[in-house]
């Protein structure tokens, strides 16, 4: 189905931008999870709107809940459903892309392959869709919790247009991260960040950049060795998410520069694991997780809204310009980082489901 995601732990995500709400549906979550709509909250306000002045000003409080799969506090093994109902609506804003395809949105080819769209906001394509993913992912992160309690997952941005963030990846933390409104991983570096984001915006325009994401204390042997390379899953998994331009991991596009005698991460035995003395697979060789870092990196283009006036065309063909009125964020980075954790909990889950099926003692 092409609004489900993952095998044996699947979201299924529903809703439209301006319609009544947004949400998902959770199957395949295993029994006695401590879960409730608390625990999902702290996810869906990391990503909500208006958060704070470099992002959109469209307020939504983003209040979930939970409508089925548990039961005091604890999931029951049964699909779990949660809802989020959109409460700022402005379709309105929007009239004008009834007749004009805005540029670089999905306008055009939703128009092309379902004959009919849904021109307020944009609909599935819009960002908001994403909100079932975080609460989807919110309810994996429990079950991370429970099953592999050491195992951490660190994302944040890395790179905003032509600033480079420059922190040893050991040393990035969760709470270093969410000091700064930006999510940039030096927080007294950040105040350039957000001085260019401002800029870009007062200019009306937009900027990109880069995700980075850091798994510490995976397990090993997570992923398929073949067409379910736990590195795959993860590209399909980021490359679902809105604005998406590229995803590498470890050594990535980098890599390609260094000969293999260069390349190789050499193993090495400490205490009684097998590590390797670098880590430039990223945490996963065959496919597989090797119980190094998982390290990975995903670029987001510039928004595609912005408050300048650009050449398009009408339905009916005819030359035109538009000048967006709607509200968007400057930068979708900062909003992108509990998107990214997110995917990356439903990936891992999804697998350790499927090693524990094949791994029974």
């Amino acid at each position: 189905m092409p609004n489900t995601f993952g095998h044996l732990f699947r979201i299924t995500t529903w809703g439209e931008s301006h319609g009544g709400g947004v949400g998902v549906v959770v199957d395949g979550c295993p029994s006695r999870i401590p879960l409730t709509e608390a625990d999902i909250q702290v996810d869906l306000d990391r990503r909500r709107p208006g958060q704070s002045k470099i992002v959109t000003p469209r307020k939504e409080a983003d209040t979930c809940q939970i409508l089925s799969g548990t039961f005091e506090g604890q999931t029951l093994g049964t699909p779990i459903s949660i809802c989020v109902k959109n409460e700022d609506q402005r379709p309105e804003a929007y009239k004008e892309m009834e007749t004009l395809y805005r540029p670089s949105h999905a306008d055009y080819t939703y128009q092309a392959k379902y004959g009919i769209r849904n021109w307020q906001g944009g609909g599935r394509a819009s960002a908001r869709e994403t909100i079932g993913r975080v609460a989807g992912g919110a309810v994996a992160h429990q079950v991370l919790r429970k099953f592999l309690p050491k195992l951490e997952i660190v994302a944040f941005v890395s790179q905003v247009h032509d600033l480079t963030a420059v922190v040893p990846l050991e040393k990035i933390s969760f709470t270093e991260v969410e000091s700064n409104i930006v999510r940039w991983p030096d927080s007294a570096d950040a105040e350039r960040v957000i001085a260019l984001i401002e800029k870009v915006r007062a200019n009306g325009d937009s900027v990109g950049g880069v995700v980075t994401c850091v798994v510490r204390n995976a397990p090993v042997g997570l992923g398929e060795p073949v067409f379910d390379k736990l590195e795959a899953d993860l590209a399909g998994a980021m490359m679902s998410l809105p604005a998406t331009k590229g995803f590498e991991i470890g050594s990535g596009f980098a890599g390609t520069k260094l000969k293999g005698s260069e390349h190789n991460d050499a193993f090495i035995k400490e205490g009684d694991r097998v590590r390797t003395a670098t880590n430039r697979s990223g945490g996963v060789q065959g496919g597989i997780s090797n119980g190094e870092d998982i390290v990975f990196r995903v670029a987001f283009k510039p928004t595609a809204t912005i408050a300048q006036a650009q050449q398009t065309v009408s339905v009916t063909g005819e030359a035109a310009e538009l000048k967006a009125r709607g509200r968007h964020d400057p930068c979708v980075l900062p909003r992108a980082v509990p998107m990214v954790e997110a995917m990356t909990r439903l990936v891992l889950v999804d697998h350790w489901l499927r090693q524990r099926a094949v791994t029974i003692d």
